[in-house]
């Protein structure tokens, strides 16, 4: 929203020499969040002035048109002699008064003015338009100064055009829809500022009038609550929009159209009111408010033709809809050139209808933006009467004696307010008379009285007889007060934020962190040190998600929950797996030329709670008591927190030293292994072993085992996974759950040896279907305490070994921590720990 000061100043008594710096940060103090202040004075320098075109030659033989003027700019030029300028425009003729920027005078965008020659002529300045002055868009033509204009040749330009102005532009939060009016910010600052407030709400206006200004009946009294209008006839079609009231628009960023419509624009602006001018000859019938019947038409006046839902809301006469009621006119019905006689509109709508409306189609119109963030239902009579007088003291005509208001408004709903409340829920000692001044002030009706039939309305649980309470009527045009809690934020607002004290919680003992958030930290790390890159994923996926990745149909990844409101319709489901968001992320990296890329994200996924039912409805009126809480968190779907990798192309480049080494199944279990060392599992509670599960493929996966209870998955993804999501072969990926994951043991503190280690290497031959790591865990147990490490370096197979098996061999590391072994005690602990395997699984010494 942009307004000037000098408007703001016809119903507030701002300081003449309020700095720009303080009227800024009264509006920060209110809330209000202040985009830009823009000294008008300063957008263009030098010598802007005045000027009377005396006489015009028009120069032939060039592409387009040229004119070459003298004109007269008194003695702002030194010499008192014509200014000779060569112009483009022709819009003008000799006697015109013009805006002239002398040489040595910058525009805004800091475009310099000089003498020059140009079309074989010397140009001294620029005959200026609303663009080059920054005042607007229009470049068709310069701008002529009105005949009753008073200034004459030579006299500064500034306040003529109206750059001796100061504008303000604030972003209002939806919240706030009474401050996108002039009446609304002049109110706010009136509070800040502590000076007189006029509210041109309040103006006088007639009310209803037994014979209506035009026969109208409204068949939803939901959706439009309020319908008021009045006829005004036999106006000027040719009456101009007076210069005053263009410049206005102009500085707010509305197009100037036509003198009906620019008033029902002026009104909107200035007192909030949304308006809407018909002329009366194109309607046929009466009019009838009514909900749209789903797939009938109407034609808005941007010219494109809209199909309507139920849902919204048209005015129709005998022909159909004549207009898309509260987002924008119809065609059919508009004010045109020849227009004479208008009937003007201002109702009250249903701020939810009308924010549905013009997202469905897509038309955010100046008057939707109000309407859905919430208009005054006491404005339509008193905003009639603004935009009656205006017409009539600028184009004529006769305003009818007959008024329509049907009012189906209710009275506001009264909120009780104990009046301790936003002390304590502050922090800030307010006073109850302070409390009251604050609301009166906001335009609320205040009775103070005792609470003594039942609790507190502001706290639940705390006993009310006796506690001194607030009877607060919200006014009219604060839609947003309906409960407690929103008379508290007037109370502190209205303060001062800076009164409320910021007191920090104290830190817990130690780092603060639990034992949980420890352990995602230390995950994090020690994947990032082996070269994984995090990454974070919107939790959001599409319903062919489950089918891309191949989850079988019982699979519970396949329910997932369904998010209310979707940020995009193509992605309504929450992720059950992070796998999916993540191999996106890698397919995304791929197609910006990424060839090597090991990605990882710690984050929760959703399972839903079959059979919970819906959550129950609770207000904000008071603290939800502890049953209430439980049914909405029995509700709310389980997010366990999961850690991901993928990886894709080579772990270790190739180059000058060497052949590089692709990215493989075995690297995404060792990522496993990696996160389970890092939350401080001991390793023998850790098993790897085979396993199927999609979308891994079910000859190069294994899952990861603690205390024997499966955690998570790693392997290499299968075939048609990676066909179907578009991603390089053998790409691989492990995902675990964290939250699965027991708390780490007490560590013990290790023993260390000062005697020298025994290394013994032994190659075991077994059936190819053993996994090494159970062989392994069988040498641990046969070796005893003197087994200090063991360590699988080489897996090999041969036609000398036999179909169907393979050679593991592996490093013992043996160590006494009082004595240096002898060999015969090393080798006796070997052959204890070969004996177990053998006797396990058959395994044989190779070569032996």
């Amino acid at each position: 929203m942009r307004v000037s000061v000098s408007w703001l100043r016809e119903y507030l008594d701002l300081p003449a020499d309020l700095p720009a710096a303080d009227l800024e940060q009264a509006l920060v103090d209110l809330g209000i969040e202040v985009e830009s202040i823009v000294d008008l004075r300063s957008t263009v320098t030098g010598a802007l002035v005045v000027g009377e075109v005396l006489d015009i030659e028009e120069l032939t033989g060039f592409k387009k048109p040229i004119r070459f003027c003298r004109v007269d700019v008194g003695a702002a030029n030194g010499t008192g002699e014509p200014q000779e300028i060569v112009c483009g425009a022709r819009n003008f003729a000799p006697g015109d008064r013009v805006v002239v920027i002398l040489p040595g005078g910058v525009l805004p965008g800091g475009f310099a003015i000089g003498a020059r020659k140009t079309y074989g002529r010397n140009s001294h300045g620029m005959i200026c338009s609303a663009k080059e002055l920054g005042l607007g868009d229009d470049h068709s033509g310069i701008i002529v100064l009105p005949e009753d204009t008073p200034a004459k040749p030579g006299d500064d330009a500034r306040p003529v055009v109206g750059l001796d102005d100061v504008v303000v532009e604030v972003e209002i939060t939806p919240d706030r829809g009474y401050a996108l009016s002039v009446r609304g910010i002049a109110r706010e600052l009136a509070h800040a500022l502590g000076v007189p407030f006029r509210d041109p709400g309040l103006a006088p206006a007639p009310g209803a009038t037994a014979e209506p200004a035009y026969p109208v009946e409204v068949r939803d009294t939901v959706g439009c609550d309020r319908f008021a209008a009045r006829m005004v006839r036999g106006i000027d079609p040719t009456a101009q929009t007076p210069g005053w009231m263009r410049q206005r628009l102009t500085v707010a960023g509305v197009r100037s159209i036509s003198l009906p419509v620019d008033i029902t624009n002026y009104v909107m602006l200035e007192l909030g009111q949304p308006m809407h001018a018909f002329d009366a000859a194109r309607i046929t019938g009466p009019l009838v408010v009514r909900r749209a019947a789903a797939g009938e038409k109407v034609t808005t006046l941007d010219g494109v033709a809209r199909t309507l839902t139920a849902e919204d809301m048209v005015i129709c006469d005998d022909t159909g809809p004549v207009s898309l009621a509260a987002v924008m006119g119809g065609e059919t019905s508009e004010v045109v050139a020849s227009t004479t006689d208008v009937l003007f509109e201002a109702a009250h709508w249903d701020p939810v209808m009308v924010g549905r409306t013009a997202r469905r189609h897509k038309l955010f119109s100046e008057a939707a933006k109000r309407w859905e963030r919430g208009v005054d239902p006491a404005l339509p009579l008193v905003a009639i009467e603004r935009a009656v007088g205006l017409l009539t003291a600028h184009a004529g005509g006769t305003a009818g004696a007959e008024i329509l208001d049907l009012d189906h408004v209710r009275p506001r709903t009264p909120v009780t307010l104990p009046v301790d409340l936003p002390g304590r829920r502050v922090g800030v000692a307010y006073s109850p008379e302070r409390v009251v001044s604050l609301l009166e002030q906001v335009g609320c009706h205040v009775t103070r009285g005792v609470d003594r039939l039942g609790e507190d309305p502001g706290t639940a649980g705390v006993p009310a007889g006796g506690a001194d309470v607030l009877t607060v009527v919200p006014p009219s045009w604060r839609p947003d007060l309906t409960d407690p809690a929103d008379l508290v934020e007037e109370v502190v607002r209205l303060d001062g934020y800076d009164r409320v004290p910021s007191v920090l919680p104290t830190a817990p003992p130690g780092r603060g962190l639990t034992w949980q958030q420890r352990r995602r930290r230390a995950v994090a790390r020690s994947l990032a040190e082996r070269g994984y890159v995090e990454v974070l994923a919107h939790p959001f996926v599409a319903g062919s998600l489950a089918d891309l990745l191949g989850l079988p149909a019982d699979d519970p990844r396949r329910a997932a929950v369904r998010v209310a409101n979707p940020l995009s319709e193509e992605e309504p489901l929450l992720r059950t797996t992070l796998l999916g968001p993540l191999l996106g992320i890698l397919k995304r990296n791929l197609g910006r030329g990424h060839r090597d890329l090991a990605l990882y994200e710690i984050g929760a996924v959703f399972h839903p709670r079959p059979g919970v039912g819906a959550p129950p409805a609770m207000g904000v009126d008071r603290r939800p008591t502890d049953a209430e809480f439980a049914a909405a968190d029995a509700v709310v779907p389980d997010q366990p927190r999961h850690v991901a990798v993928v990886l894709t192309g080579d772990v270790e480049p190739a180059g000058w030293w060497g052949a590089g080494r692709p990215a493989g199944w075995a690297d995404a279990v060792e990522a496993g292994r990696a996160v389970l060392a890092a939350a401080d599992l001991p390793a023998d509670r850790v098993e790897v072993r085979a396993a199927e599960h999609a979308p891994w493929h079910p000859g190069r996966c294994a899952e990861l085992l603690v205390d024997g209870a499966v955690v998570g998955h790693a392997g290499e993804l299968h075939p048609a996974v990676l066909a179907a999501l578009e991603l390089p072969k053998r790409t691989s990926a492990m995902e675990l759950d964290l939250d699965a994951l027991p708390a780490a043991p007490v560590a013990p503190a290790p023993t260390i040896s000062g005697f020298p280690p025994a290394l013994i290497d032994v190659a075991l031959v077994v059936d190819e279907r053993v996994p090494a790591a159970q062989v392994q865990q069988a040498l641990v147990e046969g070796a005893g305490e003197l087994l200090e490490g063991v360590r699988l370096f080489d897996v090999y197979a041969s036609e000398q070994l036999g179909a169907g098996r393979r050679s593991l061999a592996y490093k013992l590391t043996f160590r006494a921590p009082d004595r240096t072994l002898t060999v015969e005690e090393a080798v006796a602990a070997r052959d204890a720990a070969v004996a177990r395997a053998a006797e396990r699984f058959g395994a044989t010494l190779r070569g032996a």
